[in-house]
């Protein structure tokens, strides 16, 4: 009996999207306001996240839960590769390391790999379809507000083997709708679909912190400046 699991997902992590897009740093991306430095940390932490979960799911491809929604054509690892070179340069693979929060996902992925691999279709439904589904609206404001110039620095919102997100969305919905799960295994489903959301949120917290000491930074500058054109003009008027 097919139990509508991506309209259960849709509808059971709403709540949870929405406190993602409410946190500090999402906001702010949103926004155009976005740290250069602070950005290369989260392809870092997406990079480890992502390895992982295409690692677990290339172990579990006969797996007739998670097999059905593995599609090759969303994998990101390569792309924040690239990203991950153009950030930090050649050496790349020497300078990034997971953050604390993003050793917490990562663990959560493996652990899920180890004992309960079907439960991965919950991280897996909100990472992938999450990016599909705002990764040029996401391109555009990270290109405009760190000025990069011929899609630099973000290959990983480009899925180059997808001709029409539209269409691919609505057939990962479907095969989705198709897998053998029944109500209880869909409720799991959900439920890991909004602890994914959660380990995000617990990234993006991570990062505000060094977005606002880089706002910080700026605004010090910038009244620094200001103060130093005021004593000058009021010296000029004497």
């Amino acid at each position: 009996m097919a139990v509508a699991l991506a309209s259960q997902l849709r509808e059971g992590t709403q709540k949870s999207h929405t406190m993602a897009e409410n946190t500090g740093f999402v906001s702010c991306f949103l926004k155009g306001v976005v740290d250069k430095l602070s950005y290369r940390t989260l392809v870092a932490d997406l990079y480890f996240v992502y390895a992982a979960m295409e690692k677990a799911v290339d172990q579990h491809r006969s797996n007739p839960v998670l097999a059905p929604i593995a599609f090759e054509q969303l994998n990101r690892r390569g792309a924040l590769e690239r990203d991950l070179a153009y950030y930090f340069g050649a050496d790349w693979r020497q300078q990034i390391r997971q953050t604390p929060a993003c050793a917490a996902y990562v663990a959560r992925i493996e652990e899920l790999s180890a004992t309960a691999p079907e439960l991965l279709v919950g991280h897996h439904y909100t990472r992938y379809l999450g990016d599909l589904s705002g990764g040029q609206i996401l391109s555009t404001i990270a290109s405009r507000a760190m000025n990069l110039t011929d899609g630099q620095g973000l290959a990983f919102y480009r899925f180059e083997a997808i001709d029409d997100e539209k269409a691919f969305k609505t057939t990962y919905r479907a095969a989705l709708d198709a897998l053998p799960v029944d109500q209880a295994m869909a409720d799991r489903i959900v439920a890991e679909a909004n602890e994914a959301f959660h380990l995000n949120m617990l990234m993006f917290q991570e990062l505000e912190g060094n977005l606002v000491a880089a706002i910080g930074k700026v605004l010090f500058g910038f009244l620094t400046r200001r103060q130093r054109q005021g004593s000058t003009e009021a010296v000029a008027a004497a």
